[in-house]
């Protein structure tokens, strides 16, 4: 399938790969634009794997407040240079990495810093819970363990930035967008850290007792 310069043009439009990356990847896929956006992802991946072991220890910290002050998030991202650090594209990255944590509410980074205690328990959660179904408590201790993993899972999957769905393009996790990020830079990119905040979180909430208000209320008119 033959394809001009301005199926290239959107192809950049919608990867952010360079020109000629983005010609490539249609000469590869015969024209395709979403095979060719595949071909892209699966080059960046490919990049970003061979700079994986870099330094990255530039960068910036953004803000993010949400819902009128009711949500806020400052988080740190790195790269490898400044001048990268400054660019359009890194920048809004990295507010769009704020955006996932305001509104995903992660605990961690990465599967690594995810405590060992913390999933042992999440583990005997799974467990009692399969032992309290007497179907589930039935099954051959292989089949638990296929069940309980697959629990940890879904725990990494809500906990875990770089495990979590994408909120703008929930096909898409957060490691993947790291991935095309360090494609899209030409260099690490990486998330350090992160911290959420959340109006009076962790504060006892006062619980109102309408009837009771009304009824002194009532009482103090008839004084």
């Amino acid at each position: 399938m033959a394809f001009t310069a301005k199926d290239v043009q959107e192809l950049r439009q919608r990867t952010g790969a360079g020109m000629m990356d983005c010609k490539k990847a249609l000469e590869a896929t015969d024209g395709n634009p979403d095979k060719a956006a595949e071909w892209l992802r699966e080059k960046g991946i490919a990049t970003a794997a061979k700079k994986a072991g870099r330094i990255a220890s530039q960068g910036v910290v953004d803000s993010y407040i949400h819902m009128g002050g009711k949500v806020g998030v400052l988080v740190e991202v790195n790269c490898e240079t400044d001048f990268v650090a400054k660019g359009e594209g890194f920048l809004s990255f990295v507010h769009e990495v704020a955006l996932q944590i305001a509104a995903a509410k992660p605990t961690y980074v990465s599967k690594e810093e995810v405590p060992a205690e913390i999933i042992a328990h999440e583990r005997e959660i799974a467990l009692a819970q399969i032992n309290n179904d007497p179907k589930m408590a039935a099954k051959p201790d292989a089949v638990k363990e296929k069940i309980i993993d697959g629990k940890i899972e879904t725990y990494y999957k809500e906990n875990v930035l770089l495990e979590q769905a994408y909120v703008r393009e929930p096909s898409m996790q957060i490691k993947q967008l790291v991935i095309e990020a360090t494609a899209k830079c030409g260099e690490k990119v990486s998330i350090r850290r992160f911290t959420r905040y959340e109006m009076g979180e962790g504060l006892e909430k006062k619980v109102d007792n309408f009837a009771e208000e009304i009824n002194a209320a009532v009482a103090n008119m008839k004084k």
